[in-house]
């Protein structure tokens, strides 16, 4: 019992971000990085080949300057007289202007009646807004917030000082609020269409909310990116991202909330497989021997897998040719729930009784054996977390599921972030059909009809 005492602390004490769930930061000084394969090792910087960024369009230039060569270079010969061969070296400088709002003064003056001798006041039109700013400057404060992952005080002083429209910290938050009313319906339509679509990668990261712990998770199907903000980290909250009649593939890792969906719609993040067979390596040598026969397995999967994906093998010869690695990674999570190491012993067992989730990216197409797509989704939430540590209000939730479920999509369907934003704030002013995050091609006719 000692000696499993000791093997247990010992194998704690060597657990970094490649053998646990622990993150890169918290490795310890000298923990060896990860080897990555690499073929042909690039320089950083741009590549050869790469598109320019800086040349400008000939119709936005707004002057052009030319110069001549005053002399030869070869004969020192006076070129005033020269010809032009019609061959030009362009070198684009960009320059700001000051940046001045449009203030536009709605008057709404009284006006005597020369009858009744009272006095009445012109209402303003229908479609105004209540407050001062209008679609473009809510935009900008959206994209501020969410986009650039400013503070409250920041943005204020970049509206204020910057583009020089007065804003103070409150009118910031009230901002936010209205731009999250103005995404509610692009996000509701976002959320339904992803709980219908057939392939999903879910996650979850920790958040705050008004001081109290919170979770974030995400949703991420092929055409939308949904992220929901909830109080609790269980089957609940899944549910009401997923939706409680969701009938599709489920990519996650091993978490117990997501355990309502059937093990054979499922499929587990191989990532996290790997990381903790590596993690069985720590833990004595039958533990150890284990760990290793299990890598060694998983590279013939995917060395299978890969040839699949590069098209050189075709799905029905995929499923033949993994069977019998399929059969003895089982035989070994077998064996691994009868060694003495309990921790290793346990861990075998639970990924046992999802081994219908093991091998679905094998015989379904379209999944992907990892989470990866979900985790590069709400890694950009991650960062935002660090900087303004989540929400103070359900309120401020709101918005955060909101713009990032926008951003992360339309970034997918190579869509302008700050036209949809300013369209939706439009849209909310006067009235009118909210912008979708959903292609056109998915829309209704009378949803495009109403947009027209």
């Amino acid at each position: 019992m000692a000696l499993a005492k000791i093997v247990e602390l010992e194998a704690r004490l060597g657990k970094n971000s490649q053998n646990s769930s622990k993150p890169p930061s918290s490795d310890q000084p000298g923990t060896r990085p990860p080897q990555v394969r690499r073929g042909k090792r690039r320089k950083r910087g741009g590549q050869a080949g790469h598109e320019r960024r800086c040349a400008a369009d000939p119709d936005h230039v707004d002057h052009v300057i030319p110069y001549r060569p005053a002399t030869c270079e070869h004969c020192c010969a006076d070129l005033a007289k020269g010809e032009w061969t019609g061959s030009v070296v362009n070198h684009y400088v960009y320059e700001l202007p000051e940046i001045r709002p449009t203030v536009t003064d709605h008057q709404c003056r009284d006006v005597r009646c020369p009858k009744c001798r009272l006095v009445t006041r012109a209402a303003l039109p229908a479609g105004m807004p209540t407050g001062h700013y209008g679609p473009t400057v809510q935009a900008m404060t959206a994209l501020l917030r969410g986009e650039l992952k400013q503070s409250v005080r920041q943005t204020s002083a970049v509206m204020t000082e910057v583009l020089h429209v007065p804003m103070s910290t409150g009118m910031v938050v009230k901002t936010q609020d209205q731009v999250s009313r103005a995404l509610a319906p692009a996000y509701q339509e976002a959320l339904e269409h992803a709980q219908r679509d057939d392939r999903a990668y879910a996650d979850e990261t920790g958040w705050r909310e008004n001081k109290k712990k919170a979770w974030l998770w995400v949703s991420v199907t092929a055409l939308v990116t949904v992220f929901l903000v909830h109080t609790r980290r269980n089957a609940v909250a899944a549910k009401a991202l997923l939706g409680h009649a969701f009938a599709g593939v489920l990519t996650t890792d091993r978490w117990a909330s997501y355990n309502w969906v059937a093990a054979a719609r499922r499929q587990l993040c191989w990532s996290h497989l790997t990381r903790d067979f590596k993690g069985f390596l720590d833990y004595g040598v039958e533990a150890k021997r284990l760990g290793e026969r299990l890598l060694a397995e998983r590279r013939k999967l995917f060395r299978l897998w890969h040839r699949a994906r590069d098209g050189t093998m075709t799905g029905p010869e995929l499923q033949l040719a993994t069977r019998p690695v399929q059969r003895r990674i089982l035989r070994l999570l077998e064996e691994g729930e009868g060694l003495s190491v309990t921790k290793v012993a346990g861990m075998c067992r639970e990924i046992l009784k999802l081994q219908a989730a093991l091998f679905t990216f094998i015989a379904v197409e379209r999944v992907e054996p990892t989470n990866n797509t979900a985790e590069r989704a709400i890694r950009f939430a991650v960062l935002m977390r660090k900087g303004c540590f989540g929400s103070d209000s359900a309120t401020g939730s709101r918005f955060i599921e909101r713009f990032l479920t926008a951003r992360q999509t339309l970034r997918t369907q190579k869509r302008d972030l700050y036209a949809f934003l300013r369209d939706a704030c439009a849209a909310a002013l006067h009235g009118t059909q909210a912008p979708s995050l959903l292609p056109d091609h998915l829309r209704t006719g009378a949803q495009i009809a109403a947009a027209a």
